[in-house]
């Protein structure tokens, strides 16, 4: 579930040789085996990246099956406008030794902490075993004075690049020479996110039907959990402003796959996404990486050249809010208070994967499929996304405990009340919350104060999809 880019499990069985390939039929179902003359394999092709799409992205099987990935904000309590050095986090981290529930601890270029689940089977299994390794990570950290906080976007502090992976470099260099200096390292060192992972579905019209959900769901989900009002020290005008920095950046890998309810064919419509996306950067033989090779990967796949390998690593460049990697990647929920991370996780996985929240969510979700500016800009202040979210998370409710998952209802309740009922997100609490202290932030050596949120737009107003 992790994201890690390694072949789904269900290919495994077939052996490990250069001498045949596996490829799907966009009619059919079954994998055919091709053994090709020499044991080599043949160069990739349009038809070759829909077939890996086809049987590895959009693998189907029995739902059920959920993974979380939560991403937090490191910060110093004795100095929280305080750029904490991610070589520091790491040593504690790593002085603690693996989190006993199995996440995996990765780290964002700005500093940002990951926590990666495994999979598991329903989700109450999953919070018991990552709320443990939240636990882990925090205990780690504590002594010297640091802890874990959920926002969307840091609120105090502008984007420090600290990466050390040259991957990193050249993203940044690739945003850069797109005319997105400002919003590539915004996202890559600002931001953070809960990911929710779910199955593909049982089989090829489930998968459908569970693509077109997630998009349709993308709008409440925003809207029901923003948590990003203030960016740097300053209020943007907006309720999820990690939103608005997805959608400012490159369009062309962050835009939503599905538009308009037009994509028939899920692994068809990923296809086309992924060959019209610009080549973000490419490991060279001699194991250079070069930023920016200025082709799409369509162009680079007319000339002969990438391989296997390499559309493995471009289609981890693509960074849409429902992303398929053999598993539904569910990317635009802010990061919460740490109290409130697994409300989403278990209201997305109740709606996906109980038939009766699925039917409702369904109707509830598809007037407002298309409102991605107006979720990141309002939140539930919106009256038709507030509708939304208050049937979602009804049906969400009424289905845990079918799912098992009981013990997560009281958690979910009170979030409902809280912020949901009243129309209400986490981004319109007071100026602090978390335990950050929001009332100043130093900023090029003034002290900003923190104000209410205005009731006009930012005037710099991204372009949205629509």
């Amino acid at each position: 579930m992790m994201a890690d880019g390694h072949v789904h499990p269900d290919l495994r069985k077939f052996p490990k040789t250069r001498g045949f390939l596996i490829r799907f039929s966009r009619e059919g179902f079954e994998p055919v085996i091709e053994f090709c003359r020499g044991g080599r394999v043949p160069r990739l092709t349009e038809d070759g990246v829909y077939q890996h799409i086809y049987g590895v992205c959009f693998k189907t099987g029995p739902p059920g099956t959920v993974g979380a990935e939560t991403e937090w904000f490191v910060v110093d309590a004795a100095d929280r406008a305080a750029h904490v050095p991610a070589r520091r986090v790491r040593m504690l981290v790593g002085e603690a030794g693996p989190p006993p529930g199995g996440s995996a601890v990765t780290y964002e270029p700005g500093g940002q902490l990951e926590l990666s689940s495994a999979p598991f089977r329903g989700v109450s299994e999953l919070h018991s075993a990552l709320a443990g390794d939240i636990a882990h990570v925090r205990d780690a950290l504590a002594p010297a004075g640091l802890d874990l906080v959920g926002h969307g976007v840091d609120p105090v502090r502008r984007p420090r690049f600290q990466a050390e992976h040259p991957r990193y470099g050249c993203m940044r260099d690739y945003f850069s020479a797109g005319g997105f200096a400002d919003a590539g390292l915004a996202m890559m060192c600002s931001t953070a996110s809960v990911q929710v992972c779910l199955d593909i579905g049982a089989d090829r019209a489930d998968a459908a039907r569970r693509w077109r959900l997630t998009h349709a769901l993308g709008p409440v989900l925003i809207a029901a959990f923003a948590n990003s009002p203030v960016k740097a020290g300053r209020r943007t005008g907006l309720r999820s402003s990690r939103q608005a920095i997805w959608t400012e950046l490159d369009p062309c890998r962050t835009l939503p796959v599905l538009r308009d309810g037009r994509d028939g064919d899920p692994a068809e419509a990923w296809t086309r996404y992924a060959l019209d996306a610009r080549v973000m950067l490419v490991k060279t033989a001699s194991g250079e990486w070069v930023s920016d090779p200025g082709m799409s990967f369509k162009e680079w796949l007319d000339k002969g050249e990438p391989g296997q390998e390499d559309l493995d690593y471009h289609l981890s460049t693509l960074f849409p809010p429902v992303r398929p990697r053999g598993w539904l990647e569910l990317r635009m929920i802010d990061a919460l208070p740490a109290r409130y991370w697994p409300v989403p996780v278990a209201v997305a996985a109740a709606l996906l994967d109980d038939p009766a929240a699925s039917r409702a969510a369904e109707e509830a979700a598809e007037p407002v499929a298309r409102l991605w500016a107006e979720a990141a800009r309002h939140g539930l202040a919106d009256a038709s996304l507030a509708a939304a979210a208050r049937t979602c998370f009804t049906a969400a409710l009424d289905a845990l405990p079918r799912m098992g998952a009981a013990g997560l209802v009281p958690l979910v309740e009170e979030y409902a009340r809280r912020y949901v009922e009243r129309g209400r997100t986490p981004a319109d609490d007071g100026p602090a919350h978390d335990g950050a202290r929001l009332d100043g932030a130093v900023r090029g050596g003034t002290v900003h104060q923190v104000h209410d949120a205005p009731t006009t737009m930012s005037e710099e107003d991204p372009t949205w999809p629509r």
